[in-house]
């Protein structure tokens, strides 16, 4: 997945999504949890709006993602926002750093996008190595509930003001995943040109969820519902996980 497409018409899509509040909330879970933030990564930064609004706040942040298109824009954005930004293009089963850092950040489902259990767990034993000891991994995942039955095999039209964007998602109950189809027409004069993405995202268990993260080395600290320091409901759609490095447990 490249994103070669859906990353022109990302902030478009997503700009319901407050970053400025997403980036207050991850760093009250780390007085939360009396955690220095120190140096971060937002992994899977995607264009950046986090890890900007992280720097904004005087963090040492920089970003990841396995999408140079993604990271274009992002590096355009903190320009703009006189920045001076690290990204990195690396696929997060993949992550390689110059060093460890102290925090690492995963945010708007990106982890729902690694649909193999194998991978997963790829992805979080990268992260194990990159992490200093006693460092913290924050992330969140789409719930079991969102994809029965929000997302489920429902369609949705953005009629946007540079593009107007299909989206369809058909559902997978045996492992709760959802395929997700992104067709876009962008006028161009009294024509439309049009565009499309696809990928997967699937819902784990926290059963499943504990037991990669466990055999990664990790210990979870807490899950906690959408943006607020209670336990998930049951109709929770976003569920946070703090996890911590354990030293010498793998």
């Amino acid at each position: 997945m490249s994103y070669s497409c859906f990353a022109k018409y990302y902030d478009e899509l997503t700009e319901n999504v407050d970053y400025s509040s997403w980036a207050d909330f991850l760093l009250g879970i780390c007085k939360k949890h009396d955690h220095v933030p120190g140096i971060v990564l937002d992994l899977a930064c995607g264009t950046g709006s986090l890890v900007i609004e992280l720097n904004k706040r005087g963090v040492d942040a920089f970003g990841a993602d396995s999408s140079s298109e993604m990271l274009t824009e992002a590096i355009s954005k903190a320009v703009e926002n006189d920045l001076h930004i690290l990204f990195i293009c690396q696929k997060m089963q993949n992550l390689d750093l110059y060093s460890t850092v102290d925090t690492v950040f995963c945010t708007l489902d990106s982890i729902s996008h690694i649909t193999n259990e194998k991978d997963l767990l790829s992805v979080f034993e990268r992260v194990y190595d990159n992490l200093s000891e006693s460092g913290l991994f924050v992330f969140d995942v789409n719930t079991v509930y969102k994809h029965r039955e929000i997302l489920g095999d429902n369609c949705y039209i953005y009629d946007m003001e540079n593009v107007f964007c299909a989206w369809q998602n058909n559902y997978e109950s045996e492992n709760n995943s959802v395929m997700i189809t992104l067709d876009f027409f962008e006028k161009k004069g009294d024509h439309y040109l049009r565009s499309s993405e696809q990928f997967f995202e699937r819902a784990y268990t926290r059963d499943e969820m504990s037991g990669l993260l466990s055999e990664a080395g990790f210990c979870i600290e807490s899950v906690y519902g959408e943006l607020s320091f209670t336990a998930p409901s049951e109709t929770e759609q976003r569920e946070f996980y703090v996890v911590r490095k354990i030293k010498n447990e793998k």
